[in-house]
């Protein structure tokens, strides 16, 4: 059972109120995602004076899919609105080197606080509930820090601590699914054929399922954490309840108007 959690606002990305930033501050090579590449802290070739992206409309069309499946979880504006107080890298270039540093820690921060305010949705969590609301605090206080201190955090420490928290809210969720749970953690199921499979309460966190075929799977309440879906064909599958599943997951993956999916996320437009 979900509970219904309203409070995500401010982990969404508002583009309008950002610089840019994922535009400039990280690296992509030249590949499939990609029509070229650059290194971090060059803007991109299609970034405008307006920090606007001036393909946005044509990302897929004109070689540039892997934009479209990133998702900042609000950092950018964050970092531009709150860290840097509104000053851009272009009025002022000594704030580029320190902001593009800032912006990568940032994003993992508001990862975390997307998958921590999703635990405290699921209902059978409750007995982890006051230990999701003091980590999502504190972690919430880091993003508020200065520059200098968020740019010096050990990020994947503090994953691993976090991970911790969501694993037993995981466990908690996932408890009452019938039958039985199947555990794919961090399994390579790079194209596997999935078809119809019942993933009721799997654990698929940090799966590999490039390309794989779950054309009408029951993933129903599995967790999808870190689950690589890109070009995934989840036409028909049922993600009704899927847990930590994002929408950046679903934008690199491939379905239909008859995947059934959780009610915070939207059917991606290429499907």
């Amino acid at each position: 059972m979900r509970e219904d959690r309203g409070d995500r606002e401010d982990l969404h990305a508002d583009c309008a109120a950002c610089f840019g930033l994922c535009c400039v501050a990280l690296p992509f090579a030249r590949s499939p995602d990609f029509a070229a590449g650059k290194p971090a802290g060059k803007p991109c070739g299609n970034l405008r004076a307006d920090f606007r992206c001036g393909i946005h409309a044509q990302l897929r069309d004109k070689g540039y899919p892997g934009c479209t499946v990133f998702d900042c979880f609000g950092a950018g504006q964050k970092v531009s609105q709150t860290t840097f107080g509104g000053t851009d890298w272009r009025r002022a270039p000594e704030t580029a080197g320190p902001m593009f540093a800032v912006f990568p820690v940032m994003r993992q921060l508001h990862e975390l606080m997307w998958y921590l305010t999703e635990a405290l949705g699921l209902a059978p969590a409750r007995p982890v509930h006051a230990d999701l609301r003091r980590t999502l605090a504190h972690v919430d206080g880091l993003t508020r820090g200065t520059a200098d201190s968020i740019a010096k955090l050990d990020a994947n420490a503090l994953r691993d601590e976090v991970n911790a928290l969501l694993l037993r809210a995981s466990d908690l969720a996932r408890a009452g699914t019938p039958g039985r749970r199947r555990n794919h953690r961090g399994a390579d199921l790079m194209g596997a054929r999935l078809m119809g499979a019942d993933l009721r309460g799997a654990s698929l966190r940090g799966a590999l399922l490039v390309a794989a075929d779950l054309t009408g799977a029951d993933l129903r309440d599995a967790d999808l954490i870190g689950a690589d879906l890109r070009d995934a064909d989840l036409s028909g599958a049922d993600l009704t309840g899927a847990l930590f599943l994002t929408q950046a997951q679903l934008d690199s993956a491939r379905g239909d108007t008859a995947t059934a999916l959780p009610p915070a996320l939207t059917r991606p437009a290429h499907w």
